[in-house]
């Protein structure tokens, strides 16, 4: 919170001008390497110097005026991504899984009917076969991530789909940089992602679509949320914000269906008045997006059932309940159970406004309380879940500007350092997963909680 009246210093010169240069120079290192498969020492290297100088602003940012004006911290954010954006993906396929079903989509053929392997080329825009993962299996990804595959295919190949899922990150950069000038916050907190690794890596570079959902996330909140200084609606709150804000989040959910666990803090957003136009708005336009697609649509519950089942990487705790069961199935459902009573305790006390600790009185705003919990939820569901894709954090990185928690930072950065079983792969074709990595990266955070935690308690007590 800023304190009226009190004058901040300026920032040293030295931070003004060398972090982002150190940024910068770092992420210049990056695309240099020929092949980031066989660098992901370099990479881990280069990722740590950039989220220390994050790190480093971000301290600054909360004790002295702006750093940076947010136009600088646009244009490096644009730069950074623009290093990546013409490189064809090596950390991941994804992005050709993508752009099939656009072709499909594009050709007039239903994505959900038949998996890429049984079917004949659909069209020429469509990638080879071999570069298609998982080819057996019909799409798992929901009818507005359809809407952008097809778009992204439209603008040619995986450039295209690269270079509408910058401008969809770019967008939520700029978003972010409003908000938190309307919510009083540091603005230099922008920079926490506008110039993370995780956006520029995951999305710049492998292109993925979580940068879709993240986007229509962020104008949800944006719509929810903004206030002037005055305390009077950005917009009409209940009457056009709301709708629109559940429209919008409904485009989210139907990207990828991890946003529907957020949705109880989306509506601590809305206000009580908000609320059912949010939701009826949600509603509608999960219907309007699965419509074209039906009855076909059923079929991706079926991936879905055989993800949830089976898919596993980098889940560290998972590993070690399913080592103590002798079961993966009772391991999912422990973990399952455990991650759903964080959630219920998270929103009960997001709804009872018991989140203010150190007035004893229910916060003036939702905004803070309400980001806090999508913090906790989405933290919660990054430790616990079977299957750590480095580009899953994503939902946690664009919350740091506005909760920046030392485990969200550390677990964001920690993520990256699972892409050292490319190595092995890229060399021989061998896929060896070990439990290292994930157990550093999982104690890390857990440590980082833990630390963190223990500091506000001392200070709540005046120590």
């Amino acid at each position: 919170m800023e304190r009226t009246g009190v004058l901040r210093p300026r920032p040293p010169l030295l931070a003004t001008i060398g972090i982002p240069f150190i940024v910068i120079s770092s992420y210049v290192l990056l695309s240099m390497q020929a092949d980031l498969r066989l660098g992901v020492s370099v990479l881990a290297a280069c990722t740590a110097v950039i989220m220390l100088a994050l790190s480093a602003a971000l301290y600054l940012g909360q004790r002295n005026e702006p750093i940076w004006s947010p136009r600088t911290i646009i244009l490096v954010a644009v730069f950074v991504r623009l290093l990546f954006l013409f490189r064809a993906p090596q950390l991941s396929d994804d992005v050709y899984r993508y752009l099939w079903d656009g072709a499909a989509t594009l050709s007039g053929h239903n994505p959900y009917s038949v998996s890429p392997a049984a079917s004949a080329r659909i069209a020429d825009a469509a990638p080879p076969l071999k570069l298609v993962n998982h080819p057996d299996l019909i799409t798992i990804y929901p009818p507005a991530a359809q809407v952008v595959f097809a778009a992204g295919s439209f603008m040619g190949g995986w450039p295209g789909m690269k270079l509408l899922l910058v401008a969809m990150d770019v967008g939520v950069c700029l978003i972010m940089v409003k908000l938190l000038s309307l919510q009083k916050l540091p603005p230099t907190n922008a920079v926490v992602y506008a110039w993370h690794p995780l956006p520029v890596l995951e999305i710049a570079f492998s292109g993925h679509v979580d940068a879709a959902a993240v986007f229509f996330m962020m104008l949800a909140v944006f719509l929810l949320a903004a206030w002037r200084n005055d305390g009077a609606a950005l917009f009409m709150k209940n009457r056009i914000s709301a709708p629109l804000a559940g429209f919008f989040f409904s485009f989210a959910f139907m990207v990828k269906l991890f946003p529907l666990v957020l949705f109880p803090a989306y509506l601590r957003l809305a206000g009580a008045k908000g609320r059912p136009l949010f939701a009826a708005a949600a509603v509608a336009g999960v219907v309007a997006l699965s419509f074209p697609f039906l009855p076909d649509l059923s079929n991706m519950f079926a991936t879905l059932k055989v993800y949830l089942s089976n898919w596993e990487f980098a889940g560290f705790a998972f590993g070690i309940v399913r080592g103590l069961t002798s079961s993966g199935r009772v391991a999912r459902l422990a973990l399952a159970a455990v991650f759903l009573a964080v959630v219920a305790i998270s929103y009960r006390a997001l709804f009872s406004d018991k989140t203010n600790f150190t007035t004893g009185r229910p916060p003036a705003s939702p905004f803070q309380p309400a980001l806090k919990s999508m913090y906790v939820v989405t933290l919660a569901f990054l430790l616990l879940t079977p299957t750590l894709h480095p580009w899953y954090a994503l939902y946690l990185a664009f919350i740091l500007p506005f909760c920046p928690g030392a485990a969200g930072l550390v677990l964001t950065w920690g993520v990256l350092l699972s892409y050292r079983v490319l190595v092995p792969f890229a060399l021989v074709g061998k896929w060896a997963e070990t439990d290292d990595i994930p157990g550093l990266v999982w104690g890390a955070a857990v440590a980082a909680m833990i630390v963190s935690a223990l500091a506000k308690r001392r200070s709540f007590r005046g120590y």
